[in-house]
């Protein structure tokens, strides 16, 4: 294991890259929630807004997995 410091670019790369997956995801989450009347912004913890709020934390979760492959596939190229 070798002590040189991490590259300052590519932490920038990964740290944008992640936050624009998850964000995305997120996003789409709300949509695809409000597309069937879950609202992750309804007063109290009915079932709509539970529904709302698990859409949201999946989306989010996937985007990020998804834009850590897409960089993943970007890096073993020549």
């Amino acid at each position: 294991m070798s002590n040189t410091p991490p590259d300052l670019n590519q932490l920038i790369k990964e740290g944008l890259s992640d936050a624009i997956g998850f964000v995305g995801g997120a996003l789409l989450g709300f949509w695809a929630g409000q597309l069937v009347g879950w609202d992750v912004f309804a007063p109290g913890y009915n079932t709509a807004s539970i529904g709302g709020i698990v859409l949201v934390s999946v989306g989010g979760g996937l985007g990020l997995q998804l834009a850590r492959k897409w960089r993943a596939s970007r890096s073993n190229k020549p």
